[in-house]
């Protein structure tokens, strides 16, 4: 049974990676792979309700997951129905390409720890278009965003679905992650940005030529929804981890709680617009819009990798790993380096399952050390991460023009930011 659960997944594993040119959808392929792995499990075992009551538990943390990440995307879908980050972006003014990298990067950086660093991307990448008419222009600046996305990402509980994972997981928490992560993740940023400035150095912006106005850019909300919604959408994210502290609810309720909130007000302020003009902005219209495919991935990756764990093949993953290579940093240093060629959420699931918090208590050096390497680590690699993915589809980021403008630079940010967190836990130890 165990040989075949390996071949399963490793074959599942592959087809992942290579969506692309099989042109199979990875959500399909987790998804028969939870299948395939589930029924080797349930008939290999010769205990089905044994293992029926093991997925009933899986299940329910997989689904808490994916709960919080439907609220999450749809609160972010919500702002950007009613316009709401142009209180942002409509700020934003350079007169140099270097200066205007700086604010990008840091606007990111900040952003990514509230919104997710997939659709901090979304908007700062559709931002690039109405300030900058070259494209070559776009694509450096894109791909920074990339990196400082992904860094910005790692050291907040909601920044990055890993990080996520490892909070609902109890392997870390809120205040631990942030006060000791923030500091690495920004090195992360910092030193490919400062390459990056000093390559545009002196070079002026070029505005499109009919670039819009915010007004005339957001005509679909007045400026009293847009500042209400974004204010609200902000305070609903920023909430979550303040709501686990004090009620110890999980995440996924304090996210539901506040999307509740926001439809209520959301429905209110329309009820006054026709059917036409309301439509666009109401939730019922914004869950529509929601990637139901990527939740579905979660889903499916999830419920595979927990096949693993329950039948005992992580365990003896981890205990073959600590023998052969016995370093836990180089581990987790070499699986920051995969998640920039496979997806970063079955290699935080895997090693959730490789070691328990027995050995590893919350926030103890390998889940920090992982949230940040995991989470990082992906920028290498323009595939390597959902924002890479992202930006890759919206700016028509070319793979191989990625790999030589940006690679390197985010290799040396991903070492760099790795380096300060080992110094770090070595004065604070």
């Amino acid at each position: 049974m165990t040989a075949a659960l390996i071949i399963v997944f490793v074959a599942v594993y592959t087809a992942i990676a290579l969506e692309e040119p099989l042109r199979v959808n990875k959500s399909a392929t987790a998804l028969v792979g939870a299948g395939l792995l589930w029924t080797i499990f349930a008939l290999g075992a010769g205990d089905p309700l044994a293992v029926s009551q093991t997925l009933d538990d899986a299940l329910v943390e997989t689904a808490q997951i994916a709960f919080f990440l439907m609220g999450a995307m749809t609160v972010v879908e919500v702002v950007d129905a009613h316009d709401g980050f142009t209180v942002i972006t409509s700020r934003l003014r350079s007169r140099t390409l270097a200066r205007l990298a700086v604010v990008i990067s840091v606007l990111t950086f900040f952003l990514s720890a509230v919104l997710d660093n997939l659709a901090t991307t979304i908007v700062i990448v559709s931002l690039l278009k109405r300030l900058l008419r070259n494209h070559e222009d776009r694509l450096l600046l894109a791909g920074m965003t990339v990196i400082a996305a992904n860094a910005g990402g790692a050291w907040s509980p909601i920044g990055d679905v890993t990080t996520t994972m490892l909070w609902i997981g109890g392997q870390v928490t809120t205040s631990a992650i942030v006060t000791r992560l923030i500091l690495p993740s920004f090195v992360c940023m910092i030193v490919p940005l400062g390459i990056v400035t000093w390559m545009v150095r002196g070079k002026p912006i070029v505005a499109p030529d009919h670039a819009a106005e915010p007004d005339e850019a957001c005509g679909h909300s007045t400026p009293f929804e847009r500042n209400l919604m974004f204010t609200l959408g902000i305070l609903a994210l920023l909430a979550v981890p303040l709501f686990k502290a004090i009620t110890h609810l999980p995440p996924f309720l304090g996210i539901l709680f506040g999307l509740g909130i926001i439809w209520a007000v959301g429905d209110l302020i329309h009820r006054g617009k026709g059917d036409d003009e309301g439509q666009r902005v109401t939730i019922a219209d914004v869950l529509t819009r929601i990637d139901m495919g990527a939740i579905v991935f979660f889903v499916g990756i999830l419920l595979a990798v927990a096949t693993l764990e329950h039948a005992g093949v992580l365990g003896a993953l981890a205990r073959w790993l600590d023998q052969e290579i016995g370093r836990l940093d180089v581990i987790v240093l070499a699986f920051g380096l995969l998640s920039a060629v496979i997806d970063n959420v079955p290699m935080v699931a895997a090693a959730m399952g490789m070691y328990d918090l027995a050995t590893h208590p919350p926030d103890s050096f390998l889940w920090e050390f992982l949230a940040y390497c995991t989470g990082t680590g992906g920028s290498i690699l323009i595939i390597g991460s959902a924002a890479g993915v992202a930006a890759m589809g919206a700016e028509k980021i070319g793979f191989l023009w990625y790999l030589r403008r940006f690679a390197l630079l985010a290799l040396v940010g991903y070492v760099a930011g790795a380096c300060i967190y080992a110094l770090q836990d070595a004065i604070l130890a």
